[in-house]
Parts: C-alpha cells; structure tokens; sequence
C-alpha cells in the first residue's frame, strides 16, 4: 500500500515546495555547523529521522519493501543520496569551502544527469539543452558574488574540492540509480531503508572526528529542523519525484535552490540581493521552465 496519490492541482504545486524545504539545508548548516562536526551531526540526523520513520510506519500499519533485492536498491540510494551528499557537502564547507563554490560544484548535477541520460541512448531535446544552460548560467550568476566576497574559511583546496565533487557525483548516480532500479514503495518504509544504510555508512567514520555535540539552542533546532521538515518532508518529495518525473526534469529543479537560499538569507540574515542575483534568478527559472515543459511535452 502507497499513500494515496495527490490530485493534479495538488501536484502542481509539489516542485515549488521541495524546493522551498531543500533550500533550507544551506540554512541549517549555518545555524548547526558550529556547533557540531558535520559526520556526527548528520549520525544524528539520520537516527532521529529514522525513529521517526518507524513510529510513523507502526502507527500507520505501513508494509515495508518484500523482496531482498528491494531492500539492497534502496540502501544503496541511501548510501548515495543521504550519506554520499549529504557527508560530501558538509564536510567541504567544514573544511573552509566557500558556500558559492560548493553550490556551484553541486549545482553541476542537472547537466551530468542529461549527458548520462544522452549517452544511454534516451532523448534529451534541444529546448531541454537550451534550459539546462540557461539555468547553469543563472546559477553562476547567483552564486557569483560568493566569490567576489572571499574572506578567511572561503578557500578551495584540493581536499574540500574531492568532497564537494563526491557529493556531485553521488547525488547524480543516486538519482539515476533510483530512478532504473528502485520499484514504487511506500515513501517512508523506503526513506527509512535508505536512512538506516546512510546511517550504517556514516557512523563508523564520527570517532575520527574532533570534538562532539555542543547542545546550543542554534544546534537543536537545526538538528530539529533538518529531521522533521529536511528529512521526512524534503527527503520524501524527492524519493516521489524521482518516482514520478524524468531524471533530467526532476534535477533540473536544483537549479532553483540557490536563488530561493538567496532570498531566505536576505529575509533571515539581511545578505544582500545584487542585480546578478535577481538576473541569475530570472534565467534559473526560464531554464527550468524550459526543461519541465519539454519533457512534459515528449
């Protein structure tokens, strides 16, 4: 059994609101980064998040995968897209990555996953091409003031850049592998799956992290925030996302996290929004609009 599936005005407006939850992750990490190393933050996470899940699935009498093979597909998506990502991002900017170059770095999945789509034989059309870069441009455009600010903790090297690049690549086969391998499931038996592999993988590596927990108000509601809304909320669109769209539609909107983490930061931090930003945005959106109605259209 499946949650029943929204209508389709109801639907209309799931992109818009992933998009809105996973922005938020940028402002977590600002809020919790400080006050806890990134891998045992995220051990963290994935624990809570997990419980959560199980209480949720016994209370709602929701069946858990069958087969076997569906168990080792959905862990490996959890390796990928919770653990891989997740631990990759967090740990470059806890290593002095700039936020504008890891958006960027990151912000590469849309393109990879098209090329992959391409090269595997399925079609990728030329509006969809046209809206892939149009967006990779407006992305540069948003995040290109991050560069321009520098400042000490916004360095590249050739560690930090190794991590962001394994959450890109991560990220990008999670969505693909997700999308040939995993069958339809319940969203929160298959979210719990996949946190409980993420959380195997992760867990080893915290005792080689210094330092712990500080339990400061900003830490709770970040680790707060990241469980109940990042995690059972965001998480979840995306695994029906997947489920739902074209691979190279559904990436195509993490295109648009940027923009919306400016405009949170404006509202939340007072960070300033340049014309590069509202121009960036401007042709994120047009490049994502372009991507969804093509392949609605094919």
């Amino acid at each position: 059994m499946t949650p029943a599936r929204p209508s389709a005005s109801a639907w209309a407006w799931v992109p818009a609101v992933f998009v809105l939850i996973w922005s938020t992750g940028f402002i977590v990490a600002r809020y919790g980064m400080p006050h806890a190393p990134p891998l045992t933050f995220l051990s963290w996470r994935y624990a809570l998040s997990v419980l959560c899940f199980v209480v949720w699935i016994a209370l709602a009498r929701v069946p858990w995968p069958t087969s076997r093979a569906q168990w080792v597909h959905l862990a490996v998506t959890g390796m990928l897209m919770h653990a891989g990502y997740l631990g990759g991002v967090w740990m470059a900017v806890k290593a002095g990555m700039g936020a504008g170059l890891s958006a960027l770095i990151v912000g590469l999945q849309p393109v990879i996953t098209a090329l992959w789509v391409s090269a595997t034989g399925a079609r990728v059309s030329a509006r969809q091409w046209l809206g892939l870069g149009l967006g990779l441009l407006g992305l540069m455009l948003v995040v290109s003031h991050k560069f321009s600010a520098g400042g000490p903790g916004d360095s590249a090297t050739w560690g930090n850049v190794a991590m962001a690049v394994v959450a890109l690549a991560s990220i990008t086969t999670g969505t693909l592998y997700q999308k040939r391998f995993v069958q339809p499931c319940d969203v929160r038996s298959a979210n719990a799956v996949q946190l409980l592999a993420a959380l195997a993988v992760t867990l080893p590596w915290v005792v080689w992290e210094a330092g712990g927990m500080d339990w400061h108000p900003e830490l709770v509601g970040a680790l707060a925030w990241s469980v109940l809304v990042l995690t059972l909320g965001g998480s979840s669109l995306l695994y029906v996302l997947i489920q739902r769209g074209a691979a190279t539609a559904v990436t195509s909107l993490m295109y648009l996290v940027p923009p919306c983490t400016a405009v949170l930061a404006w509202l939340l931090f007072g960070e300033p929004i340049t014309l590069s930003t509202l121009l960036g945005t401007a042709l994120t959106a047009l490049g994502v609009w372009l991507v969804v109605r093509a392949g609605r259209s094919s």
